[in-house]
């Protein structure tokens, strides 16, 4: 039943995992990513310790919100919790992407905000992204510790461990997350010749987003 009902989202995941992994965004088989499906109910997730050269759409699992594997034959993401209490939580967001992308989880790793110092940041990102409280990898505290950051904005890095960003669909939280790399990118070539400065709205009484450097 659930595999043939939900295999189109079975074939997007498959589809947009493959393409992070094809443009860098994790090594290995780190990295997850999951949709809700129509009625909320069920989680879509790739499976834990799956290469993502061989995945295929019938490798996805499908869980329900309480973590109980309704369809599938592997393991789910060893990160499932952290996207469970995303979606528990802020109902807003029917997707997930968490990736070890380099120049951002680079930031992550020393715990550092990324600064606002991009048009796209301000429209796609919200401003600055900022950095989520350590937690055990695994732990339903991983994605606890997004909720302030995830609330106001639709991506966060997670310290020491990488980037998480989150849409209404899987195009959109995968762009989201492109826009973290670019973003990363660009403050880190900026810093190797000068000083960053953060952007601004130019408009009457707006304030600057984002951190000095």
């Amino acid at each position: 039943m659930y595999q043939s009902d939900l295999l189109p989202l079975r074939e997007e995941i498959v589809a947009t995992a493959q393409r992070a992994y094809r443009e860098g965004f994790m090594a290995a088989t780190s990295g997850n990513f999951s949709c809700l499906d129509k009625t909320g109910q069920y989680m879509a997730i790739t499976p834990s310790g799956m290469a993502y050269s061989v995945m295929t759409p019938e490798d996805i699992v499908i869980l329900d919100l309480n973590g109980n594997v309704i369809d599938g034959q592997h393991k789910p993401s060893s990160e499932w919790k952290m996207h469970e209490e995303i979606y528990r939580h802020l109902p807003q967001y029917h997707a997930i992407v968490h990736t070890h992308s380099p120049n951002a989880t680079a930031y992550a790793v020393l715990r550092r905000e990324i600064p606002c110092v991009l048009v796209e940041m301000l429209l796609f990102l919200g401003g600055s992204i900022e950095v989520a409280d350590y937690a055990s990898q695994g732990s339903a505290a991983v994605g606890t510790n997004c909720l302030p950051i995830l609330r106001r904005k639709p991506a966060c890095l997670l310290a020491n461990h990488g980037v998480v960003t989150a849409g209404e669909t899987l195009a959109q939280a995968y762009t989201n997350s492109i826009y973290v790399e670019d973003a990363a990118k660009i403050v880190r070539l900026a810093m190797s010749t000068g000083c960053p400065i953060p952007a601004v709205i130019e408009e009457e009484g707006s304030k600057p987003y984002g951190i000095s450097i």
